[in-house]
């Protein structure tokens, strides 16, 4: 392979908009390693035109373990030495701590975000006969656990900026059959929930919001948890808030869905020897106390991944053959995932196995919508309300990048280099305007 000409590293000096680095060794293209860290080689006006292969992770778990490790450590001892490892101090711990950062009166701890879903609609009386609307762009679990329930999942579509359910759809999937709605805080930026609870107050229907992805987002005049009868989180360990394994939790003003809901996770009991029909779906207090330590930085790691993303929308706002995602103004959105979404759906495939085969882990999420999967509806009972096609889109052309609060600037700009490296070659066959998935009108976007 032939080589380039040698660039020099070392001390900087600016020539031309570039920055060269005096020592020898280091050649147009490669990379220089020092102190175990990967530095780009030639950069101009701050962004790197010409990069080395560098591997950027999708997630970055070990080195949040690293950086708050005495923490974990520390809580993760405690609960060892305590002898009490499951429904024990540290869940009660976690679950005050939850509470307060939400500001709801009560928060339970759960096996995982799925149950914390059906059982608040057990909770809620809702089953067998009874339907449910979501939208059909989400991660699968949302509807799942309606049919745990033994529900219907009514699908209407998203909107095409947030991709969170269209509050404008949701009236005419209203039928004497629907009891509740589930708005998705998808990417983790809200619903418009202040639409959604009008609609809900309206034709006096539960709300449960699906906030697997959102801790600590926030509308411009509301939070989380605030105008829902419960809201419901993972903490499998991809989220922004997530342990070393599987867990969730739900939060709630409401006394009753409280007092149901802790006696359905554990066996129907709320007291030793009592019980009635119940399930097992209990946080460990090992996981609860991880949680508890993270929980700590949550704020502020939210805000490291807002500055990544602001930095991956500078870089990226040129490009021609993708949209880049959507932040409403006067929202809190806390970016569990950067999504673009190629204005050409053939190119979805084609970016990803690019930037895989140059180092950078991007992902979807999520490429095949709920009502497109094999053997929909398995037997379950399911009803689409309308048209879909922004969900429809947003599933054919969405490619998450690299997004975690340990991320390094060099990490972020080298995926912008590749990005725009890919964008480079397609633009001059870049359709104008918006793409598929963001061509929709919308009324909360408005």
């Amino acid at each position: 392979m032939p080589r380039g000409p040698t660039w020099k590293v070392g001390r900087q000096e600016q020539a031309g908009g570039s920055l060269y680095y005096e020592a020898a060794g280091i050649r147009k293209g490669e990379t220089n390693f020092l102190r175990g860290q990967c530095k780009n080689v030639l950069f101009s006006g701050g962004a790197p035109v010409a990069s080395g292969p560098m591997k950027v992770e999708f997630y970055g778990h070990v080195r949040q373990y690293h950086n708050i490790k005495s923490e974990i450590d520390t809580n993760i001892q405690k609960v060892l030495e305590s002898g009490q490892y499951v429904m024990g101090p540290m869940l009660k711990q976690l679950e005050g701590e939850l509470a307060a950062y939400h500001g709801t009166k009560y928060a339970i701890g759960l096996g995982n975000g799925t149950d914390a879903i059906w059982l608040a609609l057990m909770a809620l009386g809702i089953g067998p006969g009874d339907e449910v609307i979501t939208h059909p762009n989400t991660f699968f679990a949302t509807a799942e656990a309606i049919w745990i329930a033994g529900a219907t999942a009514v699908f209407v579509d998203c909107c095409p900026k947030t991709k969170c359910i269209d509050p404008s759809k949701i009236e005419a999937a209203i039928t004497p059959k629907t009891k509740a709605i589930i708005p998705v805080h998808l990417y983790g930026q809200c619903a418009d929930m202040v639409a959604i609870k009008k609609i809900a107050d309206k034709h006096h229907l539960k709300i449960i919001e699906d906030n697997a992805q959102a801790i600590g987002a926030a509308g411009p005049n509301f939070k989380i948890g605030q105008l829902s009868d419960a809201a419901t989180t993972s903490f499998i360990i991809q989220k922004n808030l997530g342990t070393f394994g599987d867990s969730g939790a739900l939060v709630t003003n409401n006394a009753d869905i409280d007092a149901q809901v802790r006696r359905l996770r554990n066996h129907g009991s709320t007291a030793r020897n009592v019980h009635s029909y119940g399930f097992n779906s209990r946080l460990d207090d090992i996981h609860a106390g991880i949680l508890s330590a993270k929980l700590k930085h949550i704020d502020k790691n939210n805000n490291a991944r807002r500055k990544w993303a602001a930095r991956y929308t500078k870089g990226l706002k040129a490009c021609k053959t993708f949209d880049l995602p959507v932040a409403l103004e006067g929202y809190h959105h806390v970016f569990h995932l950067y999504v673009i979404e190629t204005k050409k759906p053939e190119w979805r495939d084609q970016l990803v196995d690019f930037l895989v085969k140059n180092g950078v882990d991007a992902k979807t999420h999520y490429s095949i919508a709920i009502h497109k999967q094999a053997g929909y509806p398995w037997g379950k009972k399911a009803r689409i309300a309308g048209s879909v096609a922004n969900a429809e889109a947003n599933a054919a052309t969405c490619i998450s990048l690299p997004m975690f609060p340990e991320l390094k600037a060099e990490e972020v700009d080298y995926v912008i280099a590749k990005v725009k490296e890919w964008d480079k070659q397609f633009a001059s066959q870049a359709p104008a305007g918006k793409g598929p998935a963001q061509a929709g009108a919308c009324c909360c976007c408005k």
